[in-house]
């Protein structure tokens, strides 16, 4: 089943639509969807789909001449022996000059392992075979590090070819939606916390009945899937394992503040950073700095926190019982997650959900104003989930996941709250949106009919 990806297919069909030839460099972490957004792309078009494995390079290389064999139809060339990448890629150029050729390398970080010096190889190809030829190359890969470090940096022989990349993320949530036969927000928000938008993960959560069995049946039990998803995840990209564990779970224990992290750990946080640096890169963990930060990059207020739904929820409720689970109590730990679940975990995915609503009715013209920075804010005293900014207009929110029908009060609080903050208080025009889970009480209706300033969210509908 494909969803989403609206933009990245625009994208990819613009490249290949230019009359000029087209290098383009696909990467994320691992389950994503890269290979599905390709072959999607590449249906009905003239490609050859080529998927490295971690064998030798000669290995590689007789597979790759198979699918060319397959691709020019030219089968004699399974029994041809190359002993250059050049000349089998010479034939594909050769074949069908005239018509607009893909050639897809999927998971291109294993013939760099079989082939330190494969990168520079795949540069004097592209320099001398391919880019004055009818084609459009795509490199895809899973090892984000790898990716990195041997297509995109500076020091990569391959840097400067490329002409376009796409970093593919997570679905976002209005997309994860159509994976699911149910049409209530509630519990697709439910799931979306466990799952994330990573398609490979909802599609193994979205095969019970509800939830909770979902969890059982496709996460506790020892011999699912996703079991040790996490582990594997980061053995692929990095070494020391379990000093990245020890980080992402002092994360999802709530300690975001670097000097909480480095305290919990009694590790300097210097020792910390780097490796916080590679949980950013991998799109595991994301820092988050106020929205009224004028240099973001180098502010000190900083929080870290894990971007990855199912892997929180994963530190959280697997690893934090896993003695429990190899034992095979999956029972307690399942009650742990039933009695825990909304109030510790759903309840902040709600946040980046209602946030995620706000940037979609921005882009739609929906809302008073016209923000371009949207985030939170919190310094000692106040937090405040939701600030968006544009000039000298404000919009502020708070989310509640509750099932009591969100009062009054709510709206007095968060007034208060930017009154109290000077860089807030300042703008001139000033809105304040509320999300409830349940709604609101008929006070908070009216009040909202009065004043024209309040914006109210059921679930993720205005009201």
């Amino acid at each position: 089943m494909f969803i989403g990806r609206k933009e990245e297919l625009g994208f990819l069909e613009n490249e290949y639509n230019k009359k000029r030839s087209s290098f383009v460099i696909i990467y994320g972490r691992r389950r994503v969807g890269k290979t599905t957004l390709i072959k999607e792309f590449i249906r009905n078009k003239e490609a050859m789909y080529f998927l490295a494995s971690e064998e030798l390079e000669n290995e590689n290389k007789k597979n790759f001449v198979e699918k060319v064999a397959d691709f020019t139809k030219q089968q004699y060339l399974k029994d041809t022996a190359f002993s250059k990448w050049d000349n089998i890629f010479e034939v594909i150029t050769g074949y069908k000059s005239d018509l607009k050729k893909i050639i897809v390398i999927d998971e291109f970080q294993y013939l760099i392992f079989s082939n330190p010096s494969f990168a520079s190889i795949f540069q004097r190809i592209w320099d001398e075979k391919l880019k004055d030829e009818n084609v459009m190359v795509i490199i895809c890969g899973s090892y984000m590090g790898m990716m990195l470090k041997e297509t995109l940096t500076y020091s990569s022989p391959l840097y400067g070819r490329r002409t376009g990349q796409i970093k593919l993320k997570s679905l976002l949530f209005k997309d994860t939606i159509e994976f699911y036969k149910q049409n209530n927000i509630i519990e697709l928000i439910n799931y979306y916390s466990v799952a994330g938008g990573v398609p490979k993960y909802i599609e193994i959560i979205n095969e019970d009945k509800n939830l909770m069995e979902s969890i059982k049946n496709n996460i506790l039990r020892k011999d699912c899937f996703l079991y040790d998803e996490p582990v594997f995840l980061l053995q692929k990209e990095v070494n020391e394992v379990g000093s990245y564990f020890s980080i992402l779970k002092a994360i999802a224990s709530g300690n975001h503040k670097l000097s909480d992290i480095s305290c919990v750990l009694e590790i300097a946080s210097q020792r910390i950073t780097p490796y916080l640096k590679v949980l950013i890169d991998m799109d595991v963990v994301e820092k988050r700095v106020p929205i009224t930060e004028e240099y973001p990059e180098k502010s000190r207020k900083g929080l870290y926190f894990i971007k990855d739904n199912f892997i929180l929820f994963w530190f959280k409720f697997v690893f934090q019982y896993k003695s429990e689970l190899e034992i095979g109590n999956m029972e307690f730990v399942l009650d742990k997650i039933s009695s825990k679940l909304i109030q510790n975990h759903t309840s902040y995915i709600y946040e980046d959900v209602a946030r995620e609503i706000l940037w979609e009715e921005n882009s739609l013209n929906k809302l008073p104003f016209r923000f371009s920075k949207l985030g939170g804010y919190w310094d000692k005293s106040i937090e405040i989930d939701i600030v968006a900014l544009n000039e000298n207009k404000l919009l502020v929110g708070e989310c509640k996941y509750t099932e009591s029908k969100v009062d009054i009060n709510l709206f007095y609080n968060l007034k208060d709250k930017v009154e109290r903050v000077e860089q807030l208080n300042k703008h001139e025009s000033k809105y304040y949106v509320l999300f409830s889970k349940n709604g609101f009480t008929e006070r908070l209706i009216n009040l909202a009919k009065e004043r024209k300033d309040i914006l109210l969210y059921k679930g993720i509908e205005k009201t």
